[in-house]
């Protein structure tokens, strides 16, 4: 059976695709990637072993552009004939459920990783952003969302209709976190070294952000928290790059309480040399950072924001304030850093619960049922290929 996964960007397959895609292949499936171009997607054929199809698609609304992209869309599944295409990321879902619909490609799963229009500035852009998830899950044959809280906001926002049936599977997560990938790596690395190339000292604390430097991930609160810290040997290690200039200001104020790695290949050290991670994220889908860290047996600090909430026990695995209060989230570092053997009791707690919780292999055999029910839904003799609802 021949299964094609779309996602808008080449570095989203990248990483929220890692084993899913191979393992897939692995089971007998005929596994594709349709992406835009770029480096990485040869990093993706390679290691996953998969065919890739380089589709370009614009993130941002670019109507022409759009137009382009579902005739390439169209033009591919018409080639190709898959079975299964299970689509993610805002641009692709979109366009590849509605070339799915209108090639009949029996099972259509939609993956919702997150909500752009809880973001959405003005209510105009609101308004498009949900007739467009609005559509996509139409579209949809199967909509899996990554946490309980999203499916919650997805349904407090009336996206779904009467016959839709939005899973979770297991705890959530797109893609789960595998310690067969990261531990390793985090083993080999010297903290102590780590941290002396950032010129910290002993008795420091390291508070760490991982990701695009950007508002929506509330950077600009995590800068203020830190501002509100003068008295705490604190250092504040942002690891990605600025996506949002408005937080540069913010930045350069802090001086040298500020590590900066823009780029790195090598996150596993980043973790290893932290204390605590801090994601103070205004929405989320599952935020798979949290959980990597979690290997790292790293206690997070994140927010009561749709789906961030789903990746943290309040007081059992780390901290949760509410999104936008640099008050809160001070206040939550200046916990970490008052008992030290506390936060490590944390972390080691959001490791077991990361390995008991987000294993990889629950979440792609959870998407397997869901190919697999839909398909035999659609060849019955009195099936509703390419129907709605339910699959069993």
């Amino acid at each position: 059976m021949r299964l094609l996964y779309g996602i808008t960007v080449a570095g989203s397959a990248e990483t929220l695709l890692r084993g899913q895609l191979g393992w897939f292949r692995s089971r007998g499936w005929d596994v594709h990637v349709a992406t835009s171009p770029g480096p990485l997607l040869d990093v993706v054929r390679d290691r996953e072993e998969v065919v890739v199809h380089r589709l370009p698609m614009e993130r941002e609304m670019a109507p022409a552009h759009d137009l382009r992209a579902l005739a390439r869309w169209t033009g591919l599944l018409r080639r190709l004939r898959p079975d299964v295409v299970n689509v993610g990321t805002p641009k692709a879902a979109l366009l590849g459920c509605l070339a799915a619909w209108l090639t009949r490609v029996p099972a259509r799963v939609y993956v919702m990783r997150g909500l752009r229009l809880e973001a959405a500035g003005s209510r105009p852009t609101r308004v498009v952003l949900w007739l467009a998830e609005r559509l996509t899950i139409a579209l949809a044959t199967d909509v899996v969302c990554v946490s309980h809280s999203l499916r919650d906001e997805a349904v407090a926002r009336r996206l779904f209709g009467r016959t839709d049936h939005p899973l979770v599977l297991g705890k959530g997560s797109s893609n789960g976190v595998d310690p067969d990938r990261w531990d390793p790596d985090l083993a080999a690395v010297d903290r102590e070294a780590v941290r002396q190339g950032w010129r910290v000292g002993p008795a420091e604390l390291v508070v760490g952000f991982v990701g695009r430097l950007t508002l929506d991930k509330g950077v600009d609160t995590l800068l203020a928290a830190v501002a509100e810290l003068p008295d705490l040997p604190l250092r504040l290690l942002l690891v990605g790059s600025l996506d949002d200039p408005l937080l540069e200001p913010a930045i350069r104020a802090l001086g040298d309480r500020v590590v900066r790695i823009e780029e790195t290949d090598d996150v596993a050290s980043a973790y290893a040399g932290m204390d605590v991670l801090c994601l103070p994220t205004r929405r989320e889908g599952l935020p798979n950072v949290v959980l990597e860290a979690a290997l790292a047996e790293l206690p997070a600090i994140t927010t009561t924001a749709t789906g961030a909430r789903d990746a943290v026990v309040d007081g059992v695995t780390g901290w949760l304030v509410p999104p936008g209060d640099a008050g809160a989230l001070s206040a939550a570092i200046r916990a970490c850093a008052a008992s030290p053997d506390r936060a490590r009791e944390l972390g080691r707690a959001a490791r077991a619960r990361a390995l008991a919780d987000f294993d990889p292999q629950t979440i792609w055999r959870g998407l397997e049922s869901v190919y697999l029910a839909r398909l035999e839904a659609a060849h019955r003799p009195h099936g509703r290929w390419p129907g709605r609802g339910p699959a069993a």
